[in-house]
């Protein structure tokens, strides 16, 4: 990475920790994806309850592999029948999940299909970790907004068996196609509960 965009990078960070942290939500500024999987893990007490909501970002930093390998009750949701592993995810410990967009003052954008990701994020575990790559820092919630229907929402149709005119196009068409993965919209700008969120910032792009 360019020495410049990478200092560029780390002020940007220090921004959104402020923003964070006005939020009642803690941020942590990781230069690369190996400090990342660092500040996780001490996160995430060993002989945790963990649940994850389809974060490829936990994947990217190695961090499911380590879950998968250490003294960690990872509960893998795709060995589950789809309402169980969502009930399940309810009362875990620790949740992991990435952001969609973010603001540069804090703000988490998040688009879901079945609600699993969003309603956890929301409600229920007790401590949500979020690895989110400095590619999705936006200025404000319009631009987070359209970063989440426009690049993240249109590339994780990509993924899936669906018919959808994104996956075709390339583009938000704000359809209602029964296929469609953009069902559920969560903007999450203040925590109540103290110590509740935490957001790993990563100078990387992670995700989508």
């Amino acid at each position: 990475m360019n020495e410049n965009l990478k200092k560029r990078n780390e002020v940007l960070a220090d921004t959104v920790i402020k923003g964070l942290k006005s939020r009642n939500m803690t941020g942590y500024y990781a230069k690369d994806k190996e400090e990342a999987l660092k500040i996780a893990l001490e996160l995430i007490p060993e002989n945790s309850k963990i649940a994850m909501g389809g974060c490829m970002s936990a994947h990217e930093i190695g961090l499911i592999c380590a879950l998968e390998q250490g003294n960690y009750n990872y509960m893998d949701r795709a060995k589950m029948e789809p309402r169980e592993a969502l009930l399940a995810a309810y009362d875990v410990d620790i949740f992991l999940s990435s952001a969609n967009a973010m603001t540069d003052d804090g703000v988490l954008v998040n688009i879901d299909g079945n609600s699993n990701r969003v309603s956890c994020i929301a409600q229920g575990p007790k401590k949500v970790v979020f690895i989110v790559g400095i590619n999705k820092i936006c200025s404000d919630i319009d631009s987070a907004m359209k970063r989440a229907r426009n690049v993240a929402a249109t590339a994780n149709t990509q993924r899936f068996d669906i018919n959808t005119p994104c996956k075709i196009t390339g583009k938000c068409s704000d359809c209602k196609s029964p296929d469609t993965i953009c069902c559920q919209f969560l903007i999450t700008r203040y925590s109540r509960h103290k110590d509740r969120i935490h957001v790993i910032l990563v100078n990387d792009s992670l995700g989508f």
